[in-house]
């Protein structure tokens, strides 16, 4: 099955999510956020990094919930752009 080409949206709104993860992590290390959502610390430095700028819903509530994040923060600052 051949993706479809993310557009510029997808990969502003993943690098929106990237930096809201990053923040949200503060000194807390990748390893020890990753394990605690249950992901690998690959994963979430692809997401992190943009490189996975459209994650499964269950990965970005399980970081969310690690993250001690709401998803309606996260849905606020990731998806929606300030006017």
């Amino acid at each position: 099955m051949v993706r479809t080409p993310l557009t510029p949206e997808e990969r502003e709104r993943g690098e929106r999510l990237g930096a809201l993860l990053r923040e949200a992590r503060g000194g807390r290390s990748m390893v020890e956020v990753a394990a605690s959502a249950g992901l690998s610390a690959e994963t979430l430095r692809k997401i992190e990094t943009g490189r996975a700028p459209t994650p499964a819903f269950f990965t970005v509530a399980a970081l969310s919930e690690a993250l001690g994040l709401s998803l309606d923060d996260v849905l606020r600052r990731c998806v929606f752009v300030p006017a």
